[in-house]
């Protein structure tokens, strides 16, 4: 059995790693009686902890927000992956917060046992930060975009298009997602009618948030996988609809997410492809690998016909070497 000592922080530690306990629960982790796990709350108690108690059968234990930080207890895997973490903020994509994780993750080595420091440090000489060169976010955006997803509140925004248009946006926030080194705002377009995505980084919020609103049901039941989709075809300039002569198994698995099969039969597919030039568009129906026919648009025509050109004469050049 632990002492009281050892057990007290046990407790502390399972109080910060889950919302709600029970009093069995926590009685069954220490190995002690319930009356003992009692006594031992008040302990933390007089020690300055905030612990909440329920009575009753739904009842149990909950460590609530006191005053001052209370001592944060890790375990092994814990520590190494927080200071990670910090090391990543200090150079990632929010700006304001740099000086801060450098300041937590020196306290945070400070207390390490060194065990866990040469880990920790082991990655970072192993690691070469790369400079992404990419938007960033600032601190104080984000946590106001989390705490609308959080309270329920309609928001109001100036935004940025892809285009460089300043527009107007009234949303229900829904969740934010980080991908491909950018941050999005998933929510409900009031003005559209529709789900959206937008990069937090175009984003300027109105204050004060407007009312609260009743969550509606995530697009698609996968948010993860709307995000994706969405990314994937969000800053197409150009778009085109390809009817591809092969059958939709052998089609799809060669397609990205985003790509939509209009139409498809026993020999072919239609298929709503797009992105950033012609050029590129060009190039990725023929990595489609297989016959098709497109009516438009007339920059696609006009690229397609350059590479039918530029392979007709690789061919004719490689005829000609032939012995």
């Amino acid at each position: 059995m632990l002492d009281t000592s050892a057990r007290l922080l046990r407790l502390l530690s399972l109080l910060q790693a889950r919302r709600d306990w029970t009093g069995p629960s926590l009685a069954e982790r220490l190995g002690v009686s319930t009356r003992t796990v009692r006594k031992d709350v008040e302990r933390l108690r007089n020690l300055g902890y905030p612990v909440h108690a329920t009575p009753g059968v739904a009842g149990g234990y909950r460590l609530g927000a006191g005053a001052q930080l209370p001592p944060l207890l890790l375990d092994d895997e814990e520590a190494v992956a927080v200071a990670v973490g910090l090391r990543t903020a200090a150079g990632g994509t929010v700006t304001g917060i740099e000086e801060t994780s450098v300041r937590a993750l020196t306290k945070l080595e400070q207390v390490l046992p060194s065990r866990l420091r040469h880990r920790v440090n082991a990655l970072h000489t192993a690691t070469v930060p790369v400079p992404g060169g990419g938007p960033t976010v600032d601190s104080d955006v984000l946590t106001t975009l989390a705490a609308v997803c959080r309270d329920h509140e309609r928001l109001r925004f100036d935004y940025t298009t892809h285009e460089g248009h300043d527009i107007v946006r009234s949303v229900e926030p829904h969740r934010l997602a980080h991908a491909r080194g950018r941050w999005y705002l998933v929510a409900y377009d009031l003005d559209r009618d529709d789900w959206r995505t937008f990069r937090v980084d175009r984003l300027r919020p109105k204050i004060p948030t407007g009312p609260r609103f009743v969550p509606r049901e995530p697009p698609d039941g996968d948010l993860a996988a709307y995000v994706a989709a969405k990314l994937g075809t969000a800053t197409w300039r150009f778009r085109a609809t390809v009817r591809v002569f092969a059958p939709p198994e052998e089609l799809a698995p060669r397609l990205p997410p985003g790509v939509e099969l209009l139409e498809t039969s026993a020999e072919s597919c239609v298929v709503a492809v797009g992105s950033d030039t012609p050029q590129m568009l060009a190039v990725y129906i023929g990595l489609m690998d297989a016959d098709f026919e497109v009516a438009g648009p007339p920059e696609l025509l006009a690229q397609l016909a350059v590479l039918a050109g530029r392979y007709a004469r690789a061919v004719a050049r490689a005829e000609r070497m032939t012995p």
